[in-house]
């Protein structure tokens, strides 16, 4: 069963699909990353194309090759990755609301009690926010 969708070059949707595990902790540092050749049967890809996607794991250092022995999570990949995405959250989504709110008018504690009611919303709903 393939995860893949049409959105992006196969080899992108991998690596991301690979970081998403390294950031969420499925898989830990210094674990051991299937192979080209696993991700290639897994995700019915051709190996040249797992293998690009974990080179660029590789070129970003949250993987590292062992000789003879495969690929493994880099030290510190997982923080690295985590405050990566922060910034890109950051920049992405809570620029752009401070702005907003600021064009609208919106006083700190009002912003801080609509995103604690959307937080509380997503709880529910959800069973918790990762």
């Amino acid at each position: 069963m393939s995860l893949l969708d049409d959105g992006g070059p196969i080899f992108a949707q991998i690596a991301a699909e690979l970081a998403n595990q390294i950031a969420d902790g499925t898989v830990g540092e210094g674990e051991r990353v299937a192979s080209s050749n696993e991700l290639a049967a897994f995700y019915r890809v051709n190996p040249a194309t797992a293998a690009r996607s974990l080179t660029v794991l590789s070129d970003e250092g949250l993987v590292e090759k062992r000789r003879g022995v495969g690929m493994f999570v880099a030290q510190g990949a997982r923080e690295r990755l985590v405050q990566a995405r922060r910034r890109r959250f950051a920049d992405r989504y809570v620029r752009p609301l401070a702005v907003e709110a600021a064009r609208l008018g919106i006083e700190l504690d009002e912003l801080l009690g609509l995103v604690r009611e959307e937080l509380t919303s997503v709880e529910v709903t959800t069973g918790g926010v990762a």
